[in-house]
């Protein structure tokens, strides 16, 4: 009978989906140095991270409170000093350590997942496979990255939005979801899904091809020695800065208006009137200040997205190989 014929005997040897090894070390590492890396570049860029806040969330329909960077720079130390240009680091130094170490694990994972269905018998994966891990790991990130920046954005606005004394943390948090209820923890979640999508793909994509450039300068000019994944730490810091004014540049239009968005001041909206989205208060800055307004503060954020994500890619890359 062809059931007797194809009956598996107890002798066979069965095959089973062959797993990477070592995923749940793998994962705990990438959370870890990606939080430490994360946390790390976000106190060199901080201060500039508020400048660039405060400049994106002038009301459109008042005259604008700063000229230009410097002035906010300005304008700022000589309201609250240093402290105030750290105002509300809570927030997003825990959102620094869920960002980064979610972009790492979930880039890994994701790479893991096309080289076991896509591309099981490369070493390498081409380019577009790097740019659409990139983007899927940034568009997981925004999810858990959303409610983090709501409160930052907050805290980073000048003091005198909130009257004598600024809020801490937990009262944004009473107040949104008194407001607004679970879902206004989600307000720009639209802006922060286009942000980290596209500057997901451009930030590890910027990181990869820099880095495969400088690989194959160090095998041209020391042909003697072996190939090798590892670069010099200055290498490491150029593709990391590439990698970061890629990420900012590219999509910054998106990030100023969920500033925007989520430094609307609920409170002060006459009654009955429409909740503003993603796409009105882009219409609005767009028809106020048009491409000038949508690009206001890049020139800061991305001198500083350069040392930050060198130093994040360089911390990173280092645990990687002193822990193995």
């Amino acid at each position: 009978m062809a059931t007797a014929e194809h009956a598996i005997t107890v002798d066979e040897a069965m095959e089973l989906p062959v797993l990477p090894p070592n995923q749940g070390v793998e994962a705990m590492k990438d959370i870890v140095f990606g939080s430490a890396a994360g946390m790390a570049g976000k106190l060199i860029e901080y201060p500039f991270d508020t400048v660039k806040v405060r400049l994106q969330s002038q009301p459109e329909h008042l005259p604008l409170r700063y000229t230009g960077p410097l002035d906010c720079f300005r304008q700022s130390f000589r309201a609250d000093g240093v402290r105030g240009l750290y105002r509300g680091i809570s927030a997003p130094m825990t959102g620094a350590a869920v960002e980064t170490s979610c972009l790492f694990f979930s880039y890994r994972i994701i790479q893991d997942a096309l080289r076991a269905t896509v591309y099981p018998d490369v070493e390498h994966l081409p380019f577009a496979a790097l740019l659409l891990s990139g983007a899927a790991s940034g568009s997981v990130t925004s999810l858990a990255l959303t409610p983090i920046e709501l409160i930052k954005c907050k805290m980073q606005v000048p003091v005198q939005s909130f009257g004598q004394q600024a809020p801490r943390p937990l009262t944004l948090v009473a107040e949104v979801f008194r407001q607004e209820g679970l879902m206004g923890f989600w307000r720009g979640q639209l802006g922060t899904l286009i942000r980290e999508t596209g500057g997901s793909a451009a930030w590890f994509g910027g990181y990869e091809a820099v880095s495969s450039f400088f690989r194959s300068y160090n095998i041209s000019s020391s042909p003697s020695q072996q190939p090798s994944d590892t670069l010099h730490v200055y290498q490491q810091m150029i593709a990391g800065a590439t990698a970061g004014i890629s990420y900012n540049f590219l999509f910054y239009p998106a990030d100023t208006i969920k500033s925007r968005l989520q430094t609307e001041d609920i409170s002060q909206r006459p009654a009955g009137s429409q909740r503003q989205t993603f796409w009105s208060v882009g219409r609005a800055l767009w028809k106020q200040q048009g491409l000038k307004g949508m690009y206001r503060g890049c020139g800061i954020t991305c001198a500083r997205s350069a040392p930050s994500s060198a130093f994040i890619f360089s911390v990173y890359e280092g645990l990687r190989q002193f822990f193995g």
